[in-house]
C-alpha cells in the first residue's frame, strides 16, 4: 500500500473499521479476464474528502458494521470478508445493495450462491460480485511450471490458486448465464433495479484481495496473472526461525494475527516485544501444529511492517491437485 494509504488506516482505531478501510485500499491478488471489483469512484469514495468523512463515521458510531459483521468474528473469514462487502455496498454513497448470498435452485437442486448482487445509483443495470479473499504460500517445487497457480496453496493445504480461479471462472462467474439465475433475480429485485436493456442485463465482476506469501529461503516468481501491485509476504518452516531473527534490526517488533483479522494490521501500538511472540512461536511449534501468520514491525517512526507464516516443518502434508483442463468441445465426436 502506499504511504497515503497507509495514513488513512492510521486514522481508523476500531477493528472491524480497520478491516473495512483494508478492504477499499487492498489490491487484488489476480487481475483475470473478467472485470474487477467496484471502484472507489463507483462506490461514491473516489475523493480523499469523501473516503475520510466515511471512515469517520464509522469511527465515531461503528454500531450498525457490529451489526452487521459481529457474529462472523468468530467464523470462517470467508463469511466475514462477505458481510464487509455487504455493509459496505448497502451504505456508500454510490451504491446500493440488492441481495446477498442468493441461491440459485433448478428445481429441488442447488446450483450455487450469488455472493452479492448490487447496482449503481446511476444505473440501473444489477451487477453480480464475487468476493474471495485469499491467503496462498508459494512452493519453490510442486505442479507445473515455476508460475503455474497451482504452486500457491492455502496455509492448511486444502486449495490453491489454480482450483480457486478455475471454480470461480467456470462455475461461480458464470451461473448468471443460467435461466434459472435470472428468474430468481427477477424475484428478489424491484422492476426499476432491471437494467435498460432488460432481464438480460446483468454484469459480472470479481473481487479477489488477499496476500501472496513467498518463500523466504528460496527465489520464486510470481503466479500467472498475478497483479503487479498484489500484496506480499513471506514464509518460512520454524526451524528457519532463528537465521531469519537473527537478521532482524534491533528493536523489531511482532504481533501475532489471529483470524478473521487477517485483513488489515494491528496499529502500531499493539506489537510486542519480539521475544514474546517468539516465546510463543517456540511453544506452538514444540508439537505438530498448524501455520501460524505474524506481523514484524522494524524500529523508528517510519518502521516497515511485514507479514510473515511460520509453518511446521513437515509442512505441507498435502497439496492440491491441479484442476482438470476443461474438455474439449470435440470431445467424444466420432472421427
Amino acid at each position: 500500500m502506499s504511504e497515503d494509504d497507509a495514513a488513512l488506516l492510521a486514522r481508523c482505531h476500531h477493528p472491524l473499521v480497520r478491516d473495512l478501510a483494508w478492504l477499499l485500499l487492498a489490491p487484488d491478488l489476480i487481475a483475470t479476464p473478467w472485470p474487477g471489483r467496484p471502484s472507489r469512484a463507483t462506490l461514491g469514495l473516489g475523493a480523499a474528502a469523501q473516503l475520510h468523512a466515511y471512515l469517520d463515521a464509522l469511527e465515531a458510531g461503528p454500531q450498525a458494521l457490529e451489526r452487521r459483521v459481529g457474529d462472523t468474528v468468530d467464523g470462517r473469514m470467508g463469511h466475514y470478508h462477505e458481510r464487509l462487502w455487504h455493509y459496505l455496498l448497502d451504505t456508500a454513497p454510490g451504491t446500493r445493495l440488492l441481495a446477498s448470498n442468493l441461491r440459485i435452485h433448478a428445481g429441488k437442486r442447488t446450483l450455487g450462491e450469488l455472493d452479492v448482487l448490487y447496482r449503481r445509483l446511476d444505473d440501473p443495470t444489477p451487477v453480480h460480485l464475487e468476493v474471495a479473499i485469499k491467503f496462498y504460500l508459494g512452493l519453490p517445487e510442486g505442479p507445473g511450471t515455476p508460475r503455474a497457480q497451482a504452486r500457491w496453496i492455502g496455509p492448511g493445504g486444502a486449495d490453491s490458486l489454480a482450483t480457486k480461479r478455475e471454480h470461480l471462472d467456470r462455475h461461480q462467474l458464470r451461473l448468471t448465464e443460467r435461466a434459472e439465475t435470472r428468474l430468481t433475480i427477477r424475484q428478489h429485485i424491484q422492476p426499476r433495479d432491471i437494467g435498460p436493456s432488460g432481464e438480460g442485463a446483468i454484469r459480472c465482476q470479481l473481487a479477489m484481495p488477499g496476500v501472496l506469501f513467498y518463500p523466504w529461503h528460496r527465489a520464486l516468481p510470481a503466479p500467472h496473472e498475478a497483479a503487479a501491485d498484489h500484496l506480499r509476504g513471506q514464509w518460512l518452516h520454524w526451524r528457519d526461525w532463528r537465521r531469519l531473527r537473527d537478521g532482524l534490526a534491533r528493536r523489531t517488533r511482532a504481533a501475532w494475527l489471529v483470524k478473521p483479522h487477517w485483513l488489515a494490521l494491528p496499529r502500531d501500538e499493539a506489537f510486542l516485544p519480539l521475544r514474546d511472540v517468539e516465546a510463543r512461536l517456540a511453544q506452538h511449534f514444540s508439537r505438530p501444529a498448524s501455520p501460524v501468520q505474524i506481523a514484524l514491525l522494524g524500529p523508528g517512526r517510519e518502521g516497515r511492517h511485514r507479514r510473515l507464516f511460520v509453518v511446521d516443518d513437515s509442512w505441507p502434508l498435502q497439496v492440491p491437485l491441479p484442476p482438470r483442463p476443461p474438455p474439449s468441445p470435440n470431445a467424444g465426436a466420432r472421427p
